[in-house]
C-alpha cells in the first residue's frame, strides 16, 4: 500500500503540479489579458488626451472667432451709426437744397414776370417813339419846303398844311 500511497502522493503532486501549472497558465493568461487591457487603456487614454487637446484647440479657435465676430459686430455698429448720421445729414442738406431750389424757382418766375413786363413796356415805348410827334412833322415839312425854296421863288404866298396837327403855315415873301 505504500506503493499505492506513493502513487497517490505522486498523483496528488502531479495534480497539484498540474493545478499549479494551470494556475500559472491562468495567471499568465490573466497577466496577458491584463497587459492588453492596460495597453488598451493607455491607448484609450492617449486617444482621449489627443481628443481633449483637439477639443481645447477648437474651443480656443471658436472663442477667438467669437471675439472676432463680436469685434466685427461692434465695428459694424459703429459704421452703421456713422452711416445713419451721414444719411441724416444728407437728408437735412437735401431738404435745405430743396428749399433753396424752391426759393430760386420763385425768384426765377418773378424775374420772368418782370422781364415780360419790361418787354411789354419796351414795346410800348417803341410804339410810342414811332408815333410821329406833330411838331416833328411840322419841322420836317418846313425843312422840305426850305429845300424847295428855289423852286417856289415865283410864288408870292404858299400855304403848307400840317398833316399831324391840322396847322397851316403861310409863307410870304416879297420880291
Amino acid at each position: 500500500m505504500a506503493a499505492f500511497r506513493d502513487i497517490e502522493e505522486v498523483s496528488q503532486g502531479l495534480l497539484s503540479l498540474l493545478g499549479a501549472n494551470r494556475a500559472e497558465a491562468q495567471q499568465r493568461r490573466l497577466l496577458g489579458r491584463h497587459e492588453q487591457v492596460v495597453e488598451r487603456l493607455l491607448e484609450t487614454q492617449d486617444g482621449a488626451e489627443q481628443q481633449l487637446r483637439e477639443i481645447l484647440t477648437m474651443e480656443k479657435e471658436v472663442a477667438q472667432n467669437l471675439l472676432n465676430a463680436k469685434e466685427q459686430v461692434h465695428q459694424g455698429g459703429v459704421e452703421l451709426q456713422q452711416l445713419e448720421t451721414g444719411l441724416q445729414e444728407a437728408g437735412e442738406e437735401d431738404a435745405h437744397l430743396k428749399a433753396s431750389l424752391l426759393q430760386l424757382t420763385r425768384e426765377l418766375e418773378e424775374l420772368k414776370e418782370i422781364e415780360a413786363d419790361l418787354e411789354r413796356q419796351e414795346k410800348e415805348v417803341d410804339e410810342d417813339t414811332t408815333v410821329t410827334i406833330p411838331s416833328a412833322v411840322y419841322v420836317a415839312q418846313l425843312y422840305h419846303q426850305l429845300l424847295e425854296w428855289p423852286q417856289l421863288s415865283n410864288q408870292r404866298e404858299s400855304t403848307y398844311p400840317c398833316q399831324a396837327c391840322s396847322f397851316t403855315s403861310v409863307a410870304r415873301w416879297d420880291r
